[in-house]
């Protein structure tokens, strides 16, 4: 049963999205994610490099 499941979605993603809005849409994601991690990762920085100057 569960395999039957599994091809409906896969029948139904591949129906309704093409190859290339597929990539599109995985690639977006994985852009603000990126621009996400790389913000937060300054801004730890910068809270670090500021605590070591007060003291």
């Amino acid at each position: 049963m569960k395999k039957w499941n599994f091809y409906s979605i896969s029948i139904l993603s591949l129906l309704t999205l093409s190859s290339c809005e597929a990539v599109e849409t995985i690639f977006k994601a994985g852009m603000w994610w990126g621009i996400f991690l790389v913000c937060a990762i300054v801004v730890i920085l910068l809270l670090i490099f500021s605590k070591g100057k007060n003291s």
